[in-house]
């Protein structure tokens, strides 16, 4: 038996940008149901985070929710098992009150997907799986109790773990110790949006990108056969973000495809300017031959060459968070850097669930 993995899809995300929108449903219409039907593969289990905003969410959000996604699981005759993960939750110290219960639906009101607001032990083909939504005070104590206990050789959860990445530049320091899966012969767990593991702990990463942290970083799904325990990455091929390091001193770029600019938000690194004319034509023909989402240009007057340009000098000027991790490490104080570094990062993704006004 196969079961296809999602997590993180935080539907909603980019303030329910059509751009974004847009790009996310490609890869369910293109990789994801595809997938699914030519492999009939009919089981899901997403990992948490289905949605992307705790307090509320907008009537388009959920029509395109209801009938591009659920829908499509309910046609396809989809089992499907949903965890609740924090961006699900009303409440921080409950998982009582989420958006699942309210959105996952199904047409016909009989075949509702398994909603998880607390653990569970379920067989999927004779292989036992934890199911483990997001611990909070109230579920935190019974969590731990089946942690210990419960018989099963895999645990699937939405867990804030230290030691994995949550992005490129930020190692979680600050969540529970990773000992508490450690009786799992594997644990597969959403929440970091940075695909990365040890071995035995698998962070699965989000499907798509949502930010720039997530430039460069594998994006997909993954499948999990129950009979060999092993779980296949299955890539998803759109991006949405694209950088390009600009060096005139060894490259024409009157002859540069820009083909796979189209459609994008483009950041051009300028390391090595001598042909200001060249440079200039570069940008028109950005700006007219295709259509691109956003262009920032990064300009470094100092003396730099095509290999020393790194990538903070680039992800500094778009990349929030990653730009205040950089100023706070620069700060001549005496405090744990790190924990400060995710207070803020909670208080900026706090923020990001304010609704942006026109």
């Amino acid at each position: 038996m196969k079961i296809a993995l999602l997590n993180d899809t935080h539907f909603g995300a980019r303030n329910d940008s059509n751009i974004f929108d847009e790009y996310f449903y490609k890869f369910y219409d293109n990789v994801f149901f595809p997938y699914l039907k030519e492999n009939n593969i009919k089981t899901l289990i997403h990992l948490g985070d289905i949605v992307d905003r705790r307090k509320f969410i907008n009537y388009k959000i959920a029509h395109n929710f209801k009938h591009k996604f659920m829908d499509r699981l309910w046609q396809e005759k989809i089992d499907t098992h949903i965890l609740i993960g924090n961006h699900d939750i009303y409440y921080r110290n409950t998982n009582k009150v989420n958006a699942i219960q309210s959105l996952c639906t199904a047409p016909d009101g009989v075949n509702e997907p398994f909603i998880y607001e607390d653990p569970k032990v379920v067989e999927f083909d004779g292989l036992n799986i934890l199911m483990m939504p997001w611990i909070n005070p109230e579920n935190e104590a019974h969590c731990f109790e089946m942690l210990n206990t419960a018989n099963a050789d895999v645990c699937m959860g939405h867990f804030d773990l230290n030691g994995f990445r949550m992005m490129d530049t930020v190692v979680q320091r600050h969540g529970y110790d990773k000992s508490i899966v450690s009786r799992f012969e594997k644990t597969y767990s959403g929440h970091f949006h940075h695909k990365n593991d040890d071995g035995q702990v698998y962070y699965l990463g989000s499907q798509y990108e949502m930010t720039w942290s997530d430039y460069n970083n594998q994006k997909g799904f993954h499948v999990l056969d129950t009979e060999t325990r092993e779980v296949e990455f299955i890539k998803n091929p759109h991006t949405i973000f694209k950088k390009l390091v600009y060096d005139d001193t060894d490259k024409n770029y009157d002859k540069f495809d820009i083909t796979d600019y189209n459609q994008k938000f483009i950041k051009l690194v300028v390391a090595n300017k001598k042909d200001h004319q060249m440079f200039d034509r570069l940008l028109d023909r950005l700006y007219n031959e295709i259509s691109v989402h956003e262009l920032k240009i990064i300009e470094d007057y100092s003396d730099l060459s095509h290999t020393n340009v790194s990538d903070d000098v680039a992800e500094g000027s778009e990349d929030t968070i990653t730009l205040v991790n950089d100023y706070v490490d620069q700060l001549p104080v005496d405090l744990d850097k790190d924990k400060l570094k995710v207070m803020i990062k909670e208080m900026y993704v706090e923020a990001q669930d304010t609704e942006v006004k026109d």
